[in-house]
């Protein structure tokens, strides 16, 4: 994503370029070592900016190719990518999805250096550049990207996958969260994780904010003593959620835009009535239908007693257990699971017809009263492949139609789809047209967890057709704000723009259907999201700035300073000023507080310094006499474009005897840290 704001628009694929003065070569050495590994994460309202920072050193006596590989979340996306080779910056041209791909493959040609993102696994993508470092040179790779976390399953997952292949002297993931709603609980653990860097982790949790970190030293890295293998390889989950509100969610406004987080708690569950289509043809032989099996069995286990559940195996014939849904009776699920354990592999497959059969007992159930008219309707689809031409359906559109067609809005289709030679596209496409979702399941041995978790996603509806609306006359424009489902443990996210930046209260409205209908009305006031993080970078708008009021009376302005925006360390950093210092009590301290209400001092023996325009004198002040250099700063209050000299005295030794303790008292390495 280049620009604009991360709640309105995410790209997947991205390409940078840049043509360094180096010759390429074609072979990686040994002789390159990883000298410093970082991961700083910052995660403010749900959106996480992740910058991740690698140096290598070329310890050969010849130029050398070093690779810089980085795995990130696919529903991520990058905003800056740079490399810092011997005092010079290249920096990243990130392009469009679609650009990318052609660009890349033109670079590459034409011999330039080019990285493409490319999908890696389940979750991940991975991001990927080779360049060519002269004999004892160093290099230092910047990557910064950034996310909007989803709500799945009650909680915020941040996953960061460390693969650094090498024992590295700096090694170091930080993570710090800044949540307004109050943070509810924080878990981190690792894949790598042993029992003796398990308590390398310190975790430290506020009201609002969290930090994590993680670093273990060259010693702590070892798999062995003496040896030089590496125990960090794996992912670094931090799963996190935050405080419900009891009303209709919670709003965040900055400058113009709001954010409204919508997961009311203590919703009841809606009952479900669902049909399970599951492919048996010859292809699901083995490995899949015994993890399909397994799967179910768990499945059958969850349904509640106001379930109703039917069971359709299919190969080239359809067989299913009963004509009609069964109440999920402990009965009726004992009966279910004992034929699901006799259900084998055979034959081809006739996907359409399958289906078709799983709509028309649904709709049937529901003509002849079988079913309770409240419960939501849904098909849960398990395949492997795509549909049997010999069945007559090569035409995949056809299939889609005819699915969408009989349907009619009127229910929902999961699809789940087993190992690489699936068509995803087309269970992805049929899915979406009829208000549901698919999901690959890979061929592992915990492909049986990987069904389990999906259905404990799906299987508890709350809501669906859902609206939320806002007032006209306040809202200039909002993402998508109708959805059709909202399940538990999950989150509906709206942004928007605000036609007036000073509203104090915020008129919100949901409509939905529920265990019972709902129809709601909620004045909701604002939660304070004055986010120190680069997050309010991104939200911040034309002017640069911020107003903050306290109780109708102190204001504070924070200001978006930039810096060189090619610096491959300095980012942008926003500014806290005092309007009406003289409201603020005597007792406030700190930095800043401390000059609050002026101090006495005196300047004397002015003498020449070490520059000839800039004298140097002795500042009498707190009982002390300091060492002080004349020097000049701009003054825009006046002359905003040229701005006017103002003589200043500047202390030295980092302003040591004239600010209360030592300038190490109020310097942290990060915003969510104490002194």
């Amino acid at each position: 994503m280049i620009g604009g704001d991360p709640y309105f628009s995410t790209l997947s694929l991205f390409v940078f370029l840049f043509v360094p003065s180096l010759p390429l070569s074609l072979f990686l050495s040994s002789q390159v070592e990883v000298y410093s590994v970082t991961v700083d994460c910052t995660v403010a309202s749900r959106f996480a900016h992740t910058v991740m920072t690698s140096s290598a050193i070329n310890k050969a006596n010849a130029s050398q190719e070093i690779f810089f590989e980085v795995e990130m979340p696919k529903t991520a996306f990058i905003t800056n990518f740079s490399m810092l080779i011997e005092g010079q910056v290249y920096v990243g041209e990130v392009k469009e999805k679609e650009k990318a791909k052609k660009q890349y493959e033109k670079a590459v040609s034409s011999g330039q250096t080019a990285g493409l993102v490319k999908v890696s696994g389940r979750k991940m993508e991975k991001f990927s550049v080779s360049v060519n470092i002269a004999a004892n040179s160093n290099v230092t790779f910047v990557l910064t990207y950034e996310e909007l976390l989803q709500r799945k399953l009650g909680q915020y997952e941040i996953l960061t996958r460390v693969k650094p292949k090498q024992l590295v002297q700096n090694f170091q993931i930080e993570v710090d969260i800044y949540e307004p709603q109050g943070i509810a609980f924080v878990d981190a653990h690792g894949t790598f994780l042993s029992n003796e860097l398990l308590p390398l982790v310190e975790k430290t949790v506020t009201e609002n904010k969290a930090h994590i970190s993680f670093s273990p030293t060259l010693e702590q890295q070892r798999k062995c003593p003496g040896c030089d293998g590496t125990l960090i390889d794996g992912d670094f989950i931090v799963k996190y959620d935050v405080n419900r509100a009891k009303t209709l969610g919670d709003i965040q406004i900055v400058n113009g835009y709001f954010v409204h987080f919508f997961s009311p708690p203590d919703l009841p569950r809606v009952p479900k009535n669902v049909v399970f289509v599951i492919d048996r043809s010859g292809s699901m032989g083995w490995t899949k239908m015994r993890q399909t099996r397994e799967a179910l069995l768990e499945i059958l286990k969850d349904l509640h007693m106001e379930d109703y559940f039917a069971l359709i195996p299919f190969d080239d014939k359809i067989t299913p257990w009963k004509n009609s849904l069964m109440k999920a009776t402990e009965e009726n699920v004992a009966e279910a699971m004992k034929y699901v354990r006799g259900i084998n592999s055979r034959g081809g497959t006739n996907i359409n017809d399958a289906v078709l059969r799983a709509v028309k007992m649904l709709i049937n159930d529901r003509k002849n009263n079988n079913v309770p008219d409240r419960n939501l309707d849904m098909i849960i689809l398990l395949t492997d492949g795509i549909p049997d031409p010999a069945a007559g359906e090569s035409r995949l559109p056809k299939i889609q139609e005819n699915v969408r067609g009989a349907i009619d809005g009127n229910m929902s289709l999961f699809c789940l789809g087993f190992g690489n030679d699936v068509d995803y596209t087309f269970l992805d496409v049929m899915a979406k047209q009829n208000k549901g979702v698919a999901r690959r399941i890979y061929e592992a041995s915990d492909a049986t967890l990987q069904l389990q978790g999906f259905y404990e996603e799906v299987s508890s509806p709350l809501l669906s057709e859902v609206d939320l609306r806002y007032p006209d006359n306040a809202v200039e424009f909002v993402t998508t704000n109708h959805f059709r489902q909202l399940f538990n443990g999950s989150e509906i996210v709206v942004a928007g723009r605000l036609s007036d930046n000073d509203i104090d209260n915020f008129l919100v409205e949901v409509f939905a259907n529920g265990s019972d209908y709902l129809a709601a009305t909620c004045l909701l006031s604002p939660l304070p999201s004055f986010s120190p993080s680069s997050s309010m970078d991104l939200l911040l708008t034309k002017d640069r700035s911020l107003t903050v009021t306290l109780r109708d009376s102190v204001k504070f302005v924070i200001l978006l300073h930039k810096v060189w925006e090619k610096h491959p360390y300095h980012q942008n950093y926003l500014g806290f000023y005092t309007l009406d210092s003289h409201l603020l009590s005597p007792s406030v301290h700190g930095l800043l507080g401390q000059f609050y209400h002026g101090i006495e001092f005196e300047v004397a023996d002015l003498r020449p310094g070490e520059v000839e325009e800039k004298p140097d004198a002795t500042m009498y002040i707190k009982g002390q006499a300091l060492n002080v250099t004349r020097g000049w700063q701009k003054d825009y209050r006046w002359d905003v474009k040229n701005g006017e000299n103002v003589p200043c005295w500047f202390v030295h030794s980092n302003g040591t005897g004239l600010i209360d303790g030592d300038a190490s008292d109020y310097v942290v390495s990060g915003l969510f840290k104490t002194v």
